[in-house]
C-alpha cells in the first residue's frame, strides 16, 4: 500500500514550533533561514504527494505482456537495417551482426517491440535507434535477448547516437524476460525524453551511464543489474531539471561516479536498492518515502547539490530503511548544499570522517538516527566519527 505524506503540513508546524525556541540568533539569520523553509516547504507540497502507478504511467506502460494478435514478425540479420515507419506492434526474433532497427514514424505513432529472443551485436551504431514516433515500448516475453556495441560509436549527422538503444522520443521498457545491454564505449540506454520501466529484468555493462534521459525517469517495477564506470541512472537536461521516480522494483548498482543521479528531483517512494559507487544517491532534492536502501560510497552517500536553477538543495526523509555506508577522507554520508530534514524511517550511518553535513539547518522530527552503532537525538553536524554531540544547530528542533 502506498503512503500519503503531508511533510509540507509537518514542517510548517515545525516552524513555528521552532521560533518558539528560538535561542541568540540575528534578525538577519532568521529571515534567511525563514526564506530558505519557505521554498522547501513549497518543494515539498508540489512533490511530496502519493506518487501512485496511474498518476505516472498508462495502462499500456503496466501491461508486461504485448498484445500480439495483428503483430509481424521480424527476424534480424547481418547488415541490414529494420525500417520501421508505422504504428504497430513488431515481434523481433534471430541473431545477428551489425543490424539496427530504424524506427521512424509519425509523431502520433505508438510503435512496439517485443523481444522474443533477440541477439544483436554492432561495431559501432544502435541495436535499437528511434528518430520519430509519438513513444516506443520495448516489450520482453519471457525470454533472453541480448544488444552490443562494441566500439565507439557513430554519429548519425548532428545526432551523437551513443547508446546501445537510442531514443529521441518517450521510450518505455517493460515485460517478462532478461535483456542484457553491453555498451563498451558509451551508455547502455539513452532516452531523450521521457524514459520509464515497469518491469522486466536489466542486466546493463556500460562505459558511460547504464540508463540515461533527459526530461524523466519513472520506474516502477523490474530488476537492474548495473555496471558502469559512470553512473547508473542518470537524468539530466540543459535547464538542469531532470527527475527521477523510483515507485518500485531491485536495483543491484556498482558503479564508477554515482549510483543514481537527478539534476533537479530524485524521488525514492519504495524499491530495493544495493549501491557501490563513488556517491550513492545526488540530486538537487531528495525526497524518500520509502524503501530499503543500502549504500556503500567512497565519496558522500546521499548528497543533495546546489545545481538546479529552480530547486532548493535538500534531504528529506519521511520513511524507509536506510543504510549508508562511507569511506576514510573528505566524506560524508549524508550531505546537503542545503538543508536535512528527518521525519521518520531508520537511517543508519557508518562514517569515518562525517556522519552529517549541511549548510543551512537540519531537523530530526521522527524515525530513528543510529550513527556508529550509537543511536543519536539529534543530526549531527560534520564531525569526526559521527559522535553523539550536535554540530552548529543540528537537533530536534533549531531555532530561526
Amino acid at each position: 500500500m502506498k503512503k500519503t505524506y503531508l511533510t509540507s503540513i509537518i514542517l510548517s508546524a515545525v516552524i513555528v514550533a521552532s521560533m518558539a525556541g528560538c535561542g541568540n540568533i540575528t534578525s538577519t539569520d532568521k529571515t534567511n533561514a525563514e526564506s530558505s523553509k519557505e521554498i522547501i516547504t513549497e518543494q515539498i507540497a508540489e512533490f511530496s504527494y502519493n506518487t501512485s502507478s496511474d498518476e505516472i504511467f498508462t495502462e499500456r506502460d503496466l501491461e508486461q505482456t504485448a498484445d500480439t494478435s495483428e503483430s509481424q514478425s521480424i527476424t534480424v540479420a547481418d547488415n541490414k537495417t529494420i525500417d520501421i515507419t508505422e504504428e504497430g506492434v513488431y515481434v523481433i526474433s534471430g541473431t545477428a551482426e551489425n543490424c539496427t532497427i530504424n524506427i521512424n514514424a509519425d509523431e502520433n505513432a505508438k510503435v512496439q517491440l517485443v523481444l522474443d529472443g533477440v541477439s544483436i551485436t554492432n561495431n559501432d551504431f544502435p541495436a535499437i535507434y528511434v528518430v520519430s514516433a509519438d513513444k516506443v515500448f520495448v516489450t520482453t516475453t519471457e525470454s533472453k535477448n541480448t544488444l552490443k556495441v562494441s566500439g565507439e560509436f557513430t554519429a548519425d549527422g548532428e545526432t551523437n547516437t551513443d547508446a546501445v538503444i537510442f531514443s529521441k522520443e518517450d521510450l518505455v521498457l517493460n515485460g517478462t524476460g532478461m535483456l542484457n545491454v553491453t555498451s563498451d564505449h558509451g551508455n547502455g540506454i539513452t532516452c531523450k525524453d521521457e524514459l520509464k520501466i515497469t518491469g522486466g529484468t536489466y542486466n546493463v555493462s556500460s562505459a558511460l551511464d547504464a540508463f540515461e534521459a533527459n526530461d524523466s525517469i519513472s520506474i516502477s517495477d523490474g530488476k537492474f543489474n548495473i555496471t558502469s564506470n559512470k553512473d547508473g541512472i542518470h537524468c539530466e537536461n540543459d535547464e538542469l531539471e531532470g527527475t527521477i521516480t523510483i515507485t518500485g522494483g531491485t536495483f543491484e548498482i556498482n558503479t564508477v561516479s554515482d549510483g543514481i543521479q537527478a539534476s533537479a528531483l530524485l524521488q525514492i517512494d519504495s524499491g530495493d536498492l544495493n549501491i557501490t559507487a563513488a556517491e550513492g544517491l545526488e540530486a538537487a532534492y531528495i525526497l524518500i518515502n520509502d524503501g530499503n536502501i543500502t549504500i556503500d560510497a567512497s565519496d558522500d552517500g546521499i548528497n543533495a547539490s546546489a545545481n538546479s536553477g529552480s530547486y532548493e538543495a535538500a534531504i528529506v526523509i519521511n520513511g524507509g530503511d536506510i543504510n549508508v555506508a562511507v569511506g576514510q577522507g573528505d566524506t560524508d554520508a549524508i550531505d546537503s548544499n542545503g538543508s536535512i530534514f528527518v521525519n521518520g524511517g531508520t537511517i543508519n550511518v557508518t562514517a569515518q570522517m562525517s556522519s552529517f553535513d549541511y549548510d543551512k539547518t537540519a531537523e530530526f522530527n521522527g524515525g530513528t538516527i543510529i550513527v556508529n552503532g550509537q543511536e543519536v537525538s539529534e543530526i549531527p553536524q560534520s564531525m569526526m566519527g559521527g559522535g553523539m554531540r550536535g554540530g552548529m544547530g543540528g537537533g530536534k528542533h533549531r531555532g530561526f
